[in-house]
């Protein structure tokens, strides 16, 4: 799934211990990383999907990054058709083909609409994105954040304890830094 090591590093930079380990068992909260393909990434975790649904229905912090983002919806048109991990109902898509676009989408970009604990730790700082599909959710009351790339999308969900981005916090700079500080210090 890729990632693992720059969100690592980022945490250690903020002081915090960091523990990679496919048993969830005794975590306090949970950061799921990720860069690469969708389907892969489920076949990787297949036999996790209820102990992810469980933490994240737990109401410990958990936060999906990039892929990690991705993964907590219901289903992906990446590479086919592929089931996601059904914590936020929502498709992930491609990006449609606008000439002026350039896919993957790579570089920073401004968040806009900034809701919830968003709000108070990044606001609307430009954040770094790799990615060339979104995520499009059923219920917008969940959308922390959009992002205009070509259309709008949502770069940053809050469901109760559960964050996601789309963006890269641990390659965004000061903000990226705050709000994985943010993440890694709320009860």
């Amino acid at each position: 799934m890729g990632n693992l090591r720059s969100v690592e590093n980022a945490c250690h930079k903020l002081g915090h211990e960091v523990v990679i380990q496919p048993d969830l068992t005794g975590a306090e909260r949970l950061i799921l990383p990720g860069v690469g393909a969708f389907g892969q990434a489920m076949n990787h975790l297949a036999g996790l999907k209820s102990d992810l649904q469980a933490f994240a229905k737990s109401g410990q912090p958990f936060l999906g990054i990039c892929l990690g983002q991705q993964l907590l919806l219901d289903t992906s048109e990446e590479f086919g058709a592929h089931s996601g991990l059904e914590i936020i109902h929502g498709k992930v898509k491609y990006f449609p083909r606008i000439p002026s676009v350039k896919i993957p989408q790579m570089g920073w970009n401004r968040l806009e609409s900034v809701t919830g604990k968003f709000t108070e730790v990044i606001g609307s700082d430009e954040v770094y994105f790799v990615h060339s599909l979104y995520t499009d959710v059923q219920d917008e009351s969940h959308v922390a954040a959009w992002t205009n790339y070509g259309i709008r999308f949502a770069s940053a969900l809050q469901m109760g304890n559960v964050w996601a981005t789309q963006f890269h916090p641990e390659k965004s700079g000061e903000a990226g830094l705050r709000l994985l500080e943010a993440f890694l210090t709320c009860s």
